[in-house]
């Protein structure tokens, strides 16, 4: 029954596509075997990118966190080496304009949950600041305070709450029950 529901869709959207020409090639299979159409089988891949979110079959943030770590850790050393200024503040800036908007967009669709991802996410903030003039020997945590910075991990579960209450209260056109259901 969810087979034909599937196979439903997608020719409605191909119905759809058609007057664009638009194709589709791959799949992402999650649940079904195989997805034929009336041009022929898709062919299955474990990871695609879908308006920046890298998703695997399995469901799993690791691949996407993988990716943005990677970016973001080449601009951060790109910062490091672009500016001859060592001024704390400026760096600073820089990181917080050019690097963090990749760490946190669209956290509420790819938040980490595995210690080693939100460690991953994480390490980018804390070389980056230990790299700073003056802060090499202070630990993680006094770095944040002395830079009155909040860590990533803390940021992400504020969008988090945020958007949970967007959530509960209307503020956004999504079904709170199909997320939430009501405890009697």
């Amino acid at each position: 029954m969810l087979s034909s529901r599937v196979y439903t869709n997608v020719n409605a959207l191909l119905s759809l596509s058609w007057p664009w020409y638009i194709t589709p090639s791959t799949v992402v299979n999650i649940s079904i075997p195989e997805l034929h159409l009336e041009s022929g089988a898709l062919s299955v891949c474990h990871e695609v990118r879908d308006l920046g979110i890298v998703v695997s079959d399995c469901l799993s943030p690791s691949a996407h966190v993988a990716d943005v770590v990677g970016r973001a850790h080449r601009r951060a050393a790109l910062i490091l080496r672009a500016f001859t200024s060592q001024d704390v503040r400026l760096l600073l800036r820089a990181f917080i304009v050019y690097v963090r908007p990749v760490l946190e967009y669209n956290t509420v669709i790819w938040s980490p949950y595995t210690v080693h991802d939100i460690e991953a996410v994480e390490s980018v903030q804390r070389r980056f600041t230990k790299c700073l003039n003056g802060f090499r020997q202070f630990s993680y945590e006094e770095r944040l305070r002395r830079l009155d910075l909040q860590s990533l991990e803390l940021r992400r579960l504020h969008v988090d709450i945020i958007w949970c209450y967007k959530v509960v209260f209307g503020l956004v056109d999504i079904d709170m029950n199909a997320f939430l259901p009501r405890c009697m």
